[in-house]
């Protein structure tokens, strides 16, 4: 695979191209039945160029994971106020996350498909590994000023990373009627309540 910063803009915009519809192709026919003859043809480029920025189709996925990885990151830093205290960080990330999942429903659908098999599954918990890492070091600094219950860092942050995907998926799967914004609300005000030492810092934070 390329390295982008050897890459001219006119390469790194061909090499996008290429995760772009290859991203389509697989939400539409799955990861096995997509081939890469089928990403280039919809791309409109030369199956060798393909090889010049991808080893496979399998690191052109993985790097599609990543990519989705740093775009939610990225969804959640712009969302999340540095100034505010830890609990309403949390709950900004939170409605943050959930409302990227929504936008981008197709391509989580696609990774739950494609776990499965287990293949990808070091790849996929990457994402899941580094979110609950950055939620439990706002637990741990939420806990030393007295606004978040004294539990164990870790498993109240992998609470707060299962509650946004699991109602993310309930919703991806049509079993939760309500928009993007009204999901992320009530997930935002689940994790509060989940989170705060008492009732007082739960109806602050929700202000």
């Amino acid at each position: 695979m390329t390295d982008d910063r050897h890459l001219t803009s006119q390469g790194i915009e061909r090499k996008q191209q290429l995760l772009d519809h290859a991203a389509t192709l697989f939400a539409e026919r799955g990861y096995a039945d997509t081939r890469v003859l089928d990403i280039v043809s919809a791309a409109g480029v030369a199956k060798g160029l393909f090889y010049w920025y991808f080893e496979n189709k399998e690191a052109l996925f993985r790097e599609l994971v990543e990519q989705n990885r740093l775009n939610l990151r990225k969804a959640q830093a712009r969302a999340i106020d540095p100034e505010a205290e830890p609990l309403r960080q949390i709950r900004q990330g939170a409605e943050a996350s959930v409302r990227y999942m929504a936008q981008y429903a197709n391509f989580f659908a696609l990774l739950e498909v494609e776990n499965i098999d287990k293949h990808f599954t070091d790849e996929l918990r990457k994402g899941t590994e580094i979110h609950a890492a950055d939620v439990g070091a706002l637990i741990s600094t939420g806990i030393d000023a007295g606004t978040i219950r004294n539990e164990d860092p870790l498993v109240a942050a992998l609470g707060v990373v299962g509650t946004v995907a699991y109602y993310s998926h309930f919703h991806r799967t049509g079993r939760l009627k309500v928009s993007p914004d009204e999901l992320a609300a009530i997930v935002g005000r689940f994790v509060v309540c989940a989170l705060a030492s008492d009732e007082s810092i739960a109806r602050r934070v929700l202000g």
